[in-house]
């Protein structure tokens, strides 16, 4: 009698709180599983293998609660808006620092690590940049100058305060190709090489990334792999590449995850998982690229009222795979940053599909931390 009461006191935890705890736990007493995760700090499982990151908005980074629930389970902390271009760098000689200050005072009183997000992105970034005062459009000359002018800027304000920037974000197409944004197609291919260069530059004890999405399939994978040797021929530093995990229960492959971790690692440089969350609700595509976007419909929304234990059954062990090729490879990984704290704010809720009610992170929508978390496989 008890193991029944037992597990239907944890299927309703499930379902009204949305947490889930694995299959081998659920005889265990619920309230020992809650307590548990009530315990546990996220950081604190893997401090021997890897940084545990989350991205903070505005109004987190704002919020005591929230920055005391961060100094319990992270180490590292990414921006989630504040210092993209069109916050940070709106008009031409306009700069505005208030959040990513406050982001950086916050974190370097709490030992936590800073990654800046992001200098050269061909979204969320304001039309002025690429344009002549009589809205034609600049030559390469004129955009090479606001690059180094914006990196100097911001780079160089948090020198020694940002211990890694994300250079360059999405760049590739799916087929590894060269993403024909506008950055490429006034400057050329070498905008890459230039930003990273003025990077090196600005911030010379700065770690600095290449980060983008789906880059666990094999033929974007190449593609990096091209930028990645292209400049270390030329003596540019890059220090490492960044996996969105922005992943779904039944993608990527697994096997496409290891292969990828494996391959970046033999460039000799550091592998990163930095915006990962996992989404339970139906696809029509993989990703993260802002503008694919679709209407709502009930059929894309089935959870709204909280997620049925089955399929938060399936999240736990979604995770689980993921960790545990994570673990695999901790000497290969520096980071693993999960891309907001709370199912309540994530941005799975309005992305691809506004409105939606989606379970992709490791704390409910109560700022509760999710049974499972406990269970996660840690490296031997």
């Amino acid at each position: 009698m008890k193991k029944l009461i037992t597990f239907t006191v944890i299927s309703l935890l499930m379902s009204g709180c949305n947490n889930a705890p694995y299959a081998h736990i659920q005889q265990n007493d619920a309230s020992t599983v809650l307590a548990l995760s009530e315990q546990v700090s996220v950081q604190n499982l893997f401090k021997n293998h890897f940084k545990i990151g989350t991205s903070l908005s505005h109004d987190q980074i704002s919020d005591s609660s929230t920055r005391e629930l961060v100094k319990k389970h992270y180490n590292a902390v990414t921006a989630e808006n504040a210092m993209k271009w069109e916050v940070i760098h709106p008009k031409a000689n306009v700069y505005d620092f208030k959040v990513a200050d406050k982001l950086t005072d916050f974190a370097q009183a709490n030992n936590i690590s800073v990654l800046g997000h992001t200098l050269i992105w061909h979204s969320q970034t304001p039309d002025w940049i690429f344009e002549n005062s009589d809205g034609s459009q600049v030559s390469r000359e004129v955009l090479l100058n606001r690059m180094e002018e914006h990196i100097n800027t911001v780079a160089g304000r948090y020198k020694n305060r940002v211990s890694a920037w994300d250079v360059v974000n999405e760049a590739l197409n799916e087929d590894g190709s060269y993403r024909q944004s506008q950055w490429f197609n006034i400057i050329g291919e070498d905008y890459i090489e230039q930003a990273f260069i003025m990077a090196a530059q600005a911030a010379p004890n700065a770690k600095l990334y290449y980060n983008d999405y789906n880059l666990f399939a094999p033929q974007k994978r190449q593609g990096v792999i091209k930028i990645v040797k292209n400049l270390q021929s030329k003596g540019i530093r890059i220090d490492g590449i960044g996996l969105q995990g922005h992943y779904g229960l039944d993608y990527p492959k697994l096997s496409d995850l290891q292969d990828s971790i494996q391959a970046y690692a033999e460039l000799g440089v550091d592998v990163m998982i930095t915006e990962l969350d996992l989404t339970v609700l139906p696809t029509r595509n993989t990703g993260a690229d802002i503008s694919n976007t679709f209407q709502y419909s009930k059929e894309l929304d089935p959870y709204p009222n909280g997620l049925p234990p089955v399929m938060a059954e399936k999240l736990a062990q979604r995770y689980e795979d993921i960790f545990s090729i994570l673990n695999k490879h901790k000497s290969k990984i520096s980071r693993v940053t999960f891309w907001g704290i709370s199912d309540a704010d994530s941005w799975k809720n309005n992305w691809p599909v506004q409105g939606r009610t989606d379970y992709p992170l490791l704390f409910d929508r109560n700022m509760k931390l999710k049974p499972f978390v406990t269970s996660l496989p840690k490296a031997e």
